[in-house]
């Protein structure tokens, strides 16, 4: 079930450290107030930023109790320096709270080969520490935003042994979206008590049918962090295989939910759309399909041109490098089918789909009618005001 966005034993705070540009919310601070038990995932681009490669390192030991982020620079391509600046943020962060050094995580997302300006950090750091509510958490969602438009957030609480526990889950991310992470930064917490081990193999069973099936625009970044912290002050404790399954139904649903507003929120992004390839000789196989064309150029601008192009849709499943059968392929827009044994259905199937694709949001069916193998990605369209973001990002 969906609800207010709370954070039960977790505080908050955002502040404008002039980072990014003056006035506005550029830092943000998480703190439980116990020590929790955490597990992440992170970027598989081979180019880490600092605090990627600091975080990987210290989600390790299975505690972390605070997390500080910024939003305006990337900390990467940095050097030595640049792990020194996020070792520095962890380190005041944590003589300010007066915990160990080694429970704070850093997260930095921004442009990238920019020196840290430590000076407007360490200034700020004090006045995140003093600002900490358990009301804060939409501060840090409007905080680590970059080119996103609306902060993300949401909450969703699971039943165990008749007693409620919560997820809450924060995203930014609007361009560098593409599966295997992107330029996402993600942070999950619940009041309920599990090990590390377990939460690490629940974020990854998550992710992969969430974040990893969400893109914008086929490109992935060097900073993509999600991290995911449980406390335990419900008194809820995730011990049974029954136990196991409620929280990860709970995070699963939640996880799909965050990745969908990420991708709403994706830079010119008008239409979210579900695409579902079916039919394929393997899973992998209609996941090849899937990437192929979800992230063609041609089929994201016939989405935004609201143009039913069956022809670019076929030709991407045909250079997707999978066994297909020419004459077999079905296309459907919702309900809708356009295609039938790759053979137009007509004008009138032609206006209908069209209809569909007017709408935000809609599913894309491929049938390939050859297997039991099937994926799903989340996709969207490519407008001009995609182009107009990107093409001065740094200006």
């Amino acid at each position: 079930m969906s609800m207010e966005i709370k954070c039960p034993g977790f505080r908050a705070a955002g502040v404008a450290a002039a980072i990014k540009q003056a006035n506005r919310l550029d830092m943000g601070l998480i703190v439980s107030d116990v020590p929790a038990a955490v597990a992440g995932i992170f970027t598989k681009n081979k180019i880490k930023a600092a605090p990627v490669l600091m975080d990987m390192q210290r989600v390790q030991s299975g505690s972390a109790q605070a997390i500080v982020v910024n939003a305006g620079n990337a900390n990467c391509c940095t050097g030595a320096q640049g792990m020194g600046d996020a070792m520095e943020m962890a380190a005041l962060v944590a003589d300010s709270l007066g915990i160990s050094r080694e429970l704070v995580l850093v997260s930095s997302t921004g442009v990238i080969g920019k020196s840290m300006p430590m000076d407007r950090i360490s200034a700020a750091i004090p006045r995140l520490v003093a600002g900490l509510s358990y009301q804060g958490i939409m501060a840090v969602a409007k905080a680590f935003m970059t080119t996103d438009t609306v902060p993300k957030a949401i909450s969703s609480q699971g039943i165990i042994d008749g007693k409620v526990f919560t997820l809450t889950g924060i995203i930014k991310g609007a361009g560098m979206i593409r599966p295997d992470m992107a330029t996402m930064l993600c942070y999950i917490l619940t009041d309920a008590k599990a090990p590390p081990g377990f939460l690490k193999n629940a974020l990854i069973a998550a992710a992969n049918i969430s974040f990893n099936r969400a893109s914008v625009d086929g490109d992935t970044s060097t900073n993509d962090t999600v991290l995911l912290l449980a406390n335990g002050v419900s008194g809820i404790q995730i011990e049974s295989s029954e136990h196991e399954a409620v929280f990860q139904e709970v995070l699963n649903a939640l996880c799909l939910k965050l990745a969908k507003a990420m991708i709403r929120d994706g830079e010119g992004v008008n239409k979210l759309v579900d695409l579902m390839v079916k039919g394929a000789l393997t899973d992998a196989d209609a996941y090849r399909v899937a990437e192929t064309v979800g992230h063609s150029p041609l089929v994201k601008t016939a989405l935004f041109g609201e143009d039913a192009n069956w022809g670019r849709i076929v030709a991407a499943v045909g250079r997707a490098g999978v066994e297909i059968e020419p004459e077999k392929i079905d296309i459907y827009f919702d309900q809708v089918q356009l295609l039938q044994n790759t053979r137009w259905c007509g004008a009138q199937a032609e206006a209908e789909a069209t209809e569909v694709m007017r709408q935000s949001e809609y599913a894309l069916r491929i049938d390939l009618n050859m297997g039991s193998g099937s994926a799903q990605l989340i996709t969207c369209d490519f407008s001009m005001d995609y182009v107009r973001i990107n093409a001065d990002y740094r200006t």
